[in-house]
């Protein structure tokens, strides 16, 4: 197989799956509420849930400015031109979808809709079956060994 003409996705999912899921736990709270998360103190967790929010949307910036940095693509469906190992993907193979999983459980913390929670994991389910294995077929295919190394040794999400 050509490496370079193995593209990990057509069109770049995980956004659009995030994105789906956080518009559809906003209209499900609206129309079939779940029982809140109990709380003792009314403030604790929409302030928990902005601190995650925060740390999402700084893993996701560290994430992109690393790839932008080494120069590779950052949408799915573009060809990586090198294997990003610095960063945040030391600590895991996909930073990205680790802060778009953190970020719908913070919406769900700060707005106290639980319906954030299943969407989260139905969007993380979506994305390790939609996007993740085309995406590793890619980077295995252009970067082989180096890949294998970086796999073995990096764990997929934290």
């Amino acid at each position: 197989m050509n490496a370079y003409r193995a593209k990990p996705l057509r069109y770049p999912w995980p956004p659009m799956l995030y994105l789906t899921s956080i518009l559809t736990a906003m209209l499900a709270g609206r129309i079939a509420q779940l029982p809140p998360i109990p709380s003792p103190f009314p403030f604790v967790l929409p302030s928990l849930g902005f601190a995650i929010a925060m740390l999402a949307v700084t893993l996701d910036i560290w994430a992109v400015r690393t790839l932008m940095q080494r120069q590779t693509a950052v949408l799915d469906s573009g060809c990586a031109r090198y294997l990003v190992t610095c960063g945040p993907f030391r600590f895991s193979r996909n930073p990205i979808y680790l802060g778009y999983t953190l970020f719908t459980m913070a919406l769900g913390l700060i707005s106290g809709n639980s319906w954030f929670f299943i969407a989260a994991i139905l969007s993380v389910t979506a994305t390790r079956v939609i996007a993740i294995p085309s995406e590793e077929r890619h980077l295995e295919a252009r970067f082989g060994f180096d890949y294998e190394t970086y796999r073995k040794r990096t764990r997929r999400w934290i």
